[in-house]
């Protein structure tokens, strides 16, 4: 529906500005990609989700699955050395569609990743603080980004016993705990995943740690800590102290959690992950992502280092409709608007469809949103009905009287009040009126210098009533829209004025 696709834009613009600001360039990848050379062992237990089609030849094609794999084969491809890069495209999961919580089979995500060589934890912290901005700039309401380290995932499933041939499996299984409850999750550990009772139980002693990160830190460096003591997370352990270090630079620490529950399932990933959710929300995450040092690997044989965040936008969208569509109940009459329309340029009286044209060139040239209405005689409640149903929020209005005048009058439909400003000094038929002829030539008379401009006007104001500048004229309902339009800036949700108040 266009009201959606308005808010769309809106999340796009503010996604895709954080990403510019930080220096990312954009890139495109293909949607179809060959399943087996590809996507396949790439996705762990969700390769199930991956559409497979096959063309007239009878070769397997796959839908893109996430954006991740089809950057890692583009940087292997062409021997990308380091880039930062965005990209927001659509994406394909053989999933179950369910509205409520923002999951379909077809949808867009928007993706920050940086690979090369870089000092260790510069990009992850970058990353992650560019999820921080976007989130902040969304103001979706309160949140928390879990973060965790592959390297402790699986030095805590060592600890506690479990075969490396189950490390992923099992994985897979903690990854569920944002949905399901220890017991289950341990049922499914012991009773289809083989796992001894009390190898699961050592696991969960573990997965309920989760806290503020630099003091969950301080604690499982304590040296007598299992962590602590096991080669790789001690790895893990000081990675994340100096991305903690980089975080609290930035200003970004404040709102990671750091949660050794964390799993995400994908096989991709060997490092740093993490997943943003809503305090409170019944969505999902709405972003996750982490470093993937053996993704371009797999296609060239030569590893780069990368590490990325991809935002689920649709669960995005769908926040920011819920919020503007409660905000609009809570106002009489609002609405979520359909157009970004600033100015609507309406007339009285026949012969002005031209005029009106013309005018909304003049505001098009300078920037202005602007309609202008396609009927040659509108009726004047028919336009402001539009004005008001639309939430456009000036009309330039003009009649015959203003016309021979040289001016247009601006309503501001939100307050209900008006002001008469010079337009550009044109009769009915576009031509100079009398008035701005006179101007003209009083002001060549007087040598056609700009310290004559108002001596041209005042000595004509006796005769047409209103001052008529010659230089001034050109362009003052030009200058004063681009002054009340910035006052109406980015607002989305109508308040619907009553039409006796917009026409008073």
């Amino acid at each position: 529906m266009p009201d959606q696709m308005a808010i769309r834009e809106v999340a796009f613009g503010k996604i895709t500005g954080v990403f510019k600001r930080h220096g990312a360039v954009s890139i495109d990848t293909p949607v179809f990609e060959l399943s087996r050379e590809t996507l396949m062992g790439k996705y762990g237990e969700d390769s199930k989700l991956i559409y497979d089609l096959a063309d007239q030849g009878g070769e397997i094609l796959s839908l893109r699955y996430d954006l991740t794999v089809p950057f890692a084969r583009f940087v292997a491809l062409h021997g990308v050395g380091n880039i930062k890069r965005y990209h927001i495209a659509k994406v394909y999961r053989r999933d179950q569609p369910q509205m409520a919580r923002g999951r379909f089979r077809e949808f867009f995500q928007c993706d920050f990743d940086i690979a090369g060589s870089y000092p260790s934890m510069v990009p992850d912290a970058e990353v992650l603080k560019v999820l921080v901005e976007i989130l902040d700039d969304l103001q979706l309401g309160e949140y928390e980004i879990k973060l965790n380290h592959r390297l402790l995932l699986d030095s805590m499933l060592d600890i506690a016993g479990v075969p490396p041939q189950k490390f992923r499996p099992i994985c897979s299984a903690i990854d569920k705990l944002d949905k399901e409850p220890w017991e289950v999750v341990r049922a499914e550990m012991v009773e289809e995943k083989g796992l001894p009772g009390h190898v699961a139980d050592r696991i969960g002693e573990f997965v309920v740690l989760r806290g503020q990160p630099l003091e969950l830190l301080e604690k499982l460096t304590e040296a007598a800590h299992p962590l602590a003591q096991h080669p790789d997370s001690a790895v893990a352990l000081e990675e994340l102290r100096t991305m903690f270090g980089f975080l609290q630079s930035m200003g970004a620490l404040g709102p990671i959690v750091f949660d050794l529950s964390l799993a995400r399932g994908l096989d991709y990933y060997t490092g740093v992950i993490y997943e943003a959710v809503l305090k409170g929300g019944n969505v999902g995450s709405i972003a996750a992502g982490g470093r993937y040092d053996k993704l371009v690997g797999m296609f060239s044989g030569k590893d780069v280092p990368a590490v990325g965040v991809s935002i689920g936008i649709e669960r995005v969208f769908a926040i920011m409709e819920a919020q503007l569509r409660l905000q609009a109940e809570q106002q009489a009459g609002g609405t979520i608007r359909e157009t970004e329309t600033e100015a609507l340029v309406a007339s009285i009286g026949g012969g002005m469809q031209p005029r009106r044209m013309r005018i909304c060139s003049e505001l098009w040239a300078s920037g202005i949103k602007a309609e202008f209405g396609y009927k040659a005689n509108p009726k004047m409640p028919d336009q402001l009905g539009y004005a008001l149903k639309q939430g456009i929020p000036y009309m330039v209005l003009f009649g015959e009287s203003e016309v021979e005048a040289g001016v247009v009058k601006i309503k501001d439909l939100d307050a209900g009040t008006e002001e008469v400003v010079a337009e550009v000094g044109r009769g009915l038929d576009g031509s100079p009126s009398d008035a701005a002829r006179a101007s003209m030539a009083v002001f060549d008379l007087l040598g056609g210098t700009a310290g004559n401009c108002w001596t041209a006007s005042w000595l004509l104001h006796s005769h047409y009533h209103h001052h008529c500048c010659p230089l001034c004229l050109q362009g003052q309902l030009v200058a004063r829209m681009q002054e009340l339009v910035k006052t109406k800036a980015g607002r989305r949700v109508v308040y619907q004025q009553k039409e006796e108040a917009a026409s008073s």
